[in-house]
């Protein structure tokens, strides 16, 4: 036994992170030959357009589940928006405001108030957990064979991409564990408002410290898990070791992972207002006619747009984590 566990030892990498030793740069500095961020961000839209009988479908359906299950922002919700939007505008700016500031100003309430979907249930929750799982599992399916060069069909994806659905759930459960840090965060930042503990400088400098560790803790952990969600849809790959795998495949590499991310999130919110903006400029037109005024134009686009970034944001990540295995997309 003791020859098998030194065998074993052995053979995985050493991390120079688990004991209390100082570990110094040179001991975790890991050279990663991956491309550029501007080329990972135009390479994930090239695959998803160059394979659009695929993802087009595949959109087309969890759209068709989500407007079922978990439902779409109702019309009369999106127009309380607008008339709150035109009262505010009326008070502040005397009702001056332009078309293109009104529609920027809708699509940013709308997405931060979480109105996206039009049942904040539990059971809506879930089948929107449950979405997202197709839509992650189904396109890196996909994207497996399509980059092997293999051909595939979706209703290949939609049988078979379900098969790693629990150790994705267990690596899910993992994820939340880890953002612990974060929840006790927040119930310390509103019990520190609620009592006016931020309101003394030194007391807000000891709250500032005690959040960037908070965030960090969860930022370290968590950059390893997004992987193991990439890791754990390979057949066969359980999901403690997917977690393993992933987090000495992110072993001095966290950095850089967590500026693709940024780069991710800020492409993200310029695709956004590129294709909403004149969406729901052309809503505010269509409205003008009473026959139009039942139509949920904007709710099914939001809808849309929702969906189709969750299959960018799968395609994203897992270029980038066939790349740092090595391998190049055909």
């Amino acid at each position: 036994m003791a020859k098998k566990r030194s065998k074993r030892k052995k053979l995985l990498p050493k991390s120079p992170h688990k004991s209390f030793r100082r570990s110094y740069r040179e001991d975790y500095k890991r050279e990663l030959e991956v491309p550029g961020i501007m080329y990972h961000i135009f390479a994930s839209f090239k695959i998803i357009f160059k394979n659009w009988k695929l993802f087009l479908p595949l959109l087309v359906i969890v759209i068709l589940l989500n407007v079922v299950f978990v439902g779409i922002m109702s019309e009369s919700n999106y127009m309380q928006f607008q008339d709150i939007l035109d009262d505010t505008s009326t008070q502040i700016a005397g009702g001056d405001i332009g078309n293109v500031a009104k529609a920027g100003l809708l699509l940013i309430s709308t997405v931060t108030t979480g109105g996206l979907s039009g049942d904040s249930s539990e059971a809506a929750m879930v089948f929107g957990v449950i979405i997202f799982l197709i839509i992650w599992l189904t396109t890196i399916f996909l994207l497996r064979h399509r980059l092997a060069g293999h051909k595939v069909k979706l209703r290949d994806g939609l049988y078979n991409a379900m098969t790693p659905l629990i150790s994705t759930f267990v690596v899910f459960v993992v994820a939340v564990i880890q953002c612990v840090p974060i929840f006790i965060l927040i119930v310390v930042y509103s019990a520190a408002v609620q009592t006016e503990f931020l309101a003394t400088p030194f007391y807000a400098l000891v709250f500032f410290i005690f959040a960037a560790l908070m965030l960090l803790l969860s930022g370290y952990l968590l950059s390893s898990s997004l992987m193991a969600f990439v890791a754990v849809s390979a057949p066969g790959l359980y999901p403690m070791r997917a977690l393993s795998t992933a987090s000495e495949l992110m072993m001095g590499r966290r950095v850089r992972f967590v500026l693709r991310l940024i780069a991710l999130l800020i492409t993200l919110a310029i695709v956004w207002v590129i294709i909403m903006l004149p969406l729901i400029l052309f809503d505010l037109w269509m409205k003008t006619f009473e026959w139009t005024a039942g139509i949920p134009f904007v709710p099914i686009c939001l809808t849309t747009m929702t969906c189709f970034t969750g299959i960018y944001v799968t395609t994203y990540m897992y270029l980038y984590y066939r790349w740092m295995l090595g391998y190049e997309e055909k």
